[in-house]
């Protein structure tokens, strides 16, 4: 019934229980869930994640990119790998974007330079083989704006978007989706929710960033612990009932929104639309 967005579950923290958070994922109603890659030595792990998963486990779909986290020491050999891994996977329908990619101008110590030159690159590459783009904006949504705009991507989701009512209409207008996870969650979170209630409801997708920003059930704390619980696909289900009610929408019409909009998002989904798509 839901479509988790964003959810990083090769990530380590999921190595002893991956298998029970899936089943878990699965009795919560998430019928899909997409993998985005954070460099080149996890592009395996995503893959084979989205091929591995059967019987109590929902679908799951992969992207690859270079998050700005992982951009010290990535250069123009693993931009290469980039464009030989989506080249040789392009046929993949589970293949359904270039990321995680994007800029981050909140943690000290990286490269804004660096940074931009790798994500601008990567956006080459998604206009190249016409994919849309999972995006990291964090502390630098009108940077990545700038770079979507001039290479002219024009599809795809800008995660966990925490920015302006003006730069979301930025984004919605170019053509982007906007990601909502836990932090819409939190009451003390006022401008994300207010984002949630005034963006047009077909600009909006549902994720959870597991195993990172837990929602407020979680966590006891509304800015610091939600970010040190453990979050799990499962708690895309709880976003979505947070968002129904900020939005004064049933659950079932806000699924089959959540699943248009995820399909316009990332077109590839069509190929598991009897599996992923509402009921």
């Amino acid at each position: 019934m839901w479509i988790d967005t964003h959810c990083h579950l090769d990530a380590r923290e999921f190595d002893a229980d991956r298998p029970s958070v899936m089943a878990a994922a699965c009795a919560a109603g998430i019928s899909g869930i997409v993998l985005p890659a954070v460099a080149v030595s996890n592009f395996d792990a995503v893959r084979a994640l989205a091929h591995g998963q059967s019987g109590n486990a929902p679908q799951c779909v992969y992207a690859l990119g270079i998050h700005p986290l992982c951009t010290p020491g990535a250069g123009q050999s693993d931009l290469d790998a980039l464009r030989r891994e989506v080249a040789a996977s392009i046929d993949d329908p589970r293949l359904v974007a270039i990321g995680e990619i994007g800029l981050d101008f909140f943690v000290s110590g990286l490269d804004a330079a660096h940074q931009t030159w790798l994500y601008v690159e990567q956006l080459k590459i998604a206009r190249e083989f016409d994919l849309p783009v999972l995006l990291h904006v964090r502390k630098s949504q009108d940077q990545v704006y700038a770079q979507l705009r001039r290479v002219g991507v024009r599809q795809g989701i800008a995660h966990a978007f925490n920015g302006s009512h003006e730069q979301a209409r930025r984004y919605i207008e170019h053509g982007m989706k906007l990601g909502f996870g836990g932090n819409v969650t939190f009451s003390r979170a006022k401008q994300i929710r207010r984002l949630a209630v005034d963006v047009p409801i077909e600009a909006i997708v549902l994720e959870t960033d597991a195993p990172d920003i837990a929602p407020a059930w979680l966590s006891d704390d509304q800015f610091g612990e939600q970010h040190k619980a453990r979050n799990t696909p499962a708690e895309v289900a709880g976003v979505a009932d947070v968002v129904a009610g900020l939005r004064g929408l049933a659950q079932r019409d806000l699924a089959d929104i959540m699943w248009r909009n995820s399909l316009a998002a990332l077109p590839r989904l069509a190929a598991f639309a009897d599996i992923m798509a509402p009921r």
